[in-house]
C-alpha cells in the first residue's frame, strides 16, 4: 500500500474497488479514478500518519500519492470565491515563473519615467497648503470636530512623507542635491531621519516579501513566538489590535541606532539624525511654549498619530494578504514579488489626493524610478499588459479584518497561521477583532 504525510499537500487517486461513500471520495474519471479530499477523512493520530487506509467490512482502497501545488489559485473561480472572503476586488493569477522583471519594465511607456519639476512643485503645494489647512481646523474645532480636524492633518502630513519617499528614490526632481535637501525638509515635521529610512528602504525593493531580509512587514516566526513567552501578548496585540500603528515601533526600533548601518553609511545617517534631533529641539519647545503641552497634543502629537496610521496601514496593505507567500532567498522571484505579489489598493479620492498617489503601489514596485504623479498611468499599462496577474482591492472593512485577524505566524504550506490557531487561549484580542469588526467589503 502507498503512503504518504498527512500535510504534504497530496492529491490522492484511489482506484475503484467497492462502492464508497460520496462525502469522502469523489469520482473524477469514468476510469474509476476517485478523488480523495484530506479535509474530508477522520482525524488520526501521529502513528497512524504513515498510511491511508480505507476499509468496508475487509476490502481495502489503496491511495497513491501525487504531489500538487498548494492551494488554491489555479481557477478563475477559486481566486474570485477567495478575493470575495479576503476583501479584495481581483486576486491575480499565479505569474510564470519564466517571467522576469525585464519582461514587465519593458512594457512600461518610457513617459512614465519623465521627471516634471513642475508637477514635483504642484505636489508639495499641496501638502503644505492641506496641511497648513489642518492646523487652522484644529486651533479653530470645537472639541467634537477634533478628530475630523487630526484625521485631515494627519493625512495631509503624510503627502510629506510621500514626497520625501519620492526624493530618496531619486524619482521627484532633476535636481539630485534638492532632492536631498527636500526630502530631509519634508520627513522633519515626522521626526523621521531621511538616510536611515533611505537605506532600509532601498532593501525593501530590493527584497519584496523575502523571509528575514524584507525591511518591511515580516510574518512572526513560531520558533521565537515559543521562546519567548512573557512577549507574546505584546506580539499578539502588535499584529492584531494595534497593527495600524506599530509603525511607530520600526521607526523607533530601525532609524535612530547606528549599529544597523554600514561603516560607509554613517556620516549621512548622523547627519539626518541631526537634523531630526534639532527640528526637536527647536520645534517642540516653540510649540509647548506658544500653545502649552496641551496645544504640543492637539497640533503635533495627534496629527502624528493619524500619519503613522496611514503608514502602517498602506504598509501592511501593498503586501499582507493571506495568498500571497514570503519566501526564502532561493526560492524568492523577482517578478512574482513586485508584480504578483504587491497589492493595489483604492482609497476615498482625498486621501488619494493629499497622500499623492502612493496606493498606486505595483508600478512603484515595478521600478521605484517612477515619480508618483506618473504610477496612474503606469498602472494602466499593467493593467492592459498584466492585468490578470495583479492584485487589486478598494480599502474595506473586510480587507482589514482579513489582515488582523489572520495574518500572524509563518507558516511555508499556508503562509500564515493565525494566533487564535496557535496559543488559543491567549489570543483573546484577535477572538475580540473577529467579533467586533465589521465584514463587509
Amino acid at each position: 500500500m502507498a503512503c504518504s504525510v498527512a500535510d504534504s499537500g497530496f492529491l490522492f487517486l484511489v482506484s475503484k474497488k467497492r462502492p464508497v461513500h460520496s462525502t469522502r471520495i469523489g469520482q473524477i474519471g469514468s476510469s474509476g479514478a476517485y478523488c480523495l479530499k484530506w479535509e474530508s477523512l477522520p482525524q488520526v493520530n501521529s502513528k497512524q500518519k504513515g498510511c491511508l487506509i480505507y476499509s468496508r467490512k475487509k476490502n481495502v482502497v489503496q491511495a497513491v500519492a501525487v504531489p500538487i501545488a498548494p492551494p488554491p489559485l489555479e481557477s478563475a473561480e477559486e481566486r474570485k470565491q477567495l478575493g470575495e472572503k479576503y476583501g479584495f476586488r481581483q486576486i491575480g493569477e499565479p505569474l510564470p515563473d519564466k517571467v522576469t522583471m525585464r519582461d514587465v519594465m519593458d512594457t512600461l511607456p518610457k513617459k512614465v519615467f519623465e521627471i516634471d519639476d513642475g508637477k514635483a512643485l504642484k505636489s508639495v503645494l499641496i501638502s503644505v497648503s492641506s496641511y497648513t489647512l489642518g492646523l487652522f481646523m484644529i486651533a479653530k474645532a470645537p472639541w467634537y470636530l477634533l478628530p475630523l480636524a487630526w484625521a485631515w492633518t494627519g493625512t495631509a502630513v503624510t503627502g510629506f512623507f510621500v514626497i520625501g519617499h519620492d526624493c530618496a528614490h531619486k524619482s521627484f526632481s532633476k535636481n539630485k542635491l534638492l532632492e536631498d535637501i527636500v526630502g530631509t525638509l519634508a520627513f522633519l515635521p515626522l521626526i523621521y531621519p531621511y538616510e536611515p529610512w533611505r537605506i532600509k528602504h532601498d532593501r525593501h525593493h530590493a527584497k519584496t516579501n523575502m523571509l528575514h531580509e524584507d525591511t518591511a512587514w515580516q510574518p512572526v516566526w513560531k520558533e521565537e513566538f515559543d521562546s519567548i513567552p512573557a512577549l507574546r501578548k505584546a506580539i499578539i496585540f502588535g499584529y492584531g489590535p494595534i497593527r495600524p500603528w506599530m509603525s511607530i515601533a520600526h521607526w523607533w526600533l530601525c532609524h535612530f541606532n547606528l549599529k544597523k548601518f554600514r561603516p560607509n553609511e554613517i556620516n549621512k545617517v548622523k547627519i539626518s539624525l541631526g537634523c531630526v534631533f534639532a527640528f526637536m529641539a527647536i520645534g517642540w519647545p516653540l510649540i509647548i511654549w506658544k500653545t502649552g503641552i496641551v496645544g504640543w497634543i492637539k497640533f503635533w502629537l495627534m496629527p502624528w498619530l493619524g500619519y503613522h496610521f496611514w503608514m502602517s496601514t498602506f504598509t501592511m496593505v501593498h503586501h499582507t494578504a493571506p495568498h500571497i507567500p514570503f519566501k526564502v532567498s532561493d526560492e524568492w522571484n523577482a517578478a512574482q514579488a513586485q508584480l504578483n505579489g504587491t497589492v493595489h489598493c483604492d482609497y476615498p479620492s482625498w486621501i488619494e489626493i493629499l497622500c499623492h498617489d502612493i496606493n498606486v503601489h505595483i508600478p512603484h514596485h515595478i521600478s521605484p524610478r517612477i515619480p508618483s504623479y506618473n504610477l496612474r498611468a503606469a498602472h494602466q499599462s499593467l493593467q492592459q499588459n498584466w492585468g490578470k496577474y495583479l492584485n487589486e482591492a478598494s480599502w474595506n472593512w473586510r480587507l482589514m479584518k482579513t489582515i488582523l485577524t489572520i495574518c500572524h505566524v509563518y507558516d511555508k504550506e499556508r503562509n500564515y497561521v493565525p494566533f487564535d490557531e496557535v496559543v488559543p487561549d491567549e489570543a483573546l484580542p484577535i477572538t475580540f477583532l473577529k467579533k467586533v469588526m465589521p465584514d463587509y467589503a
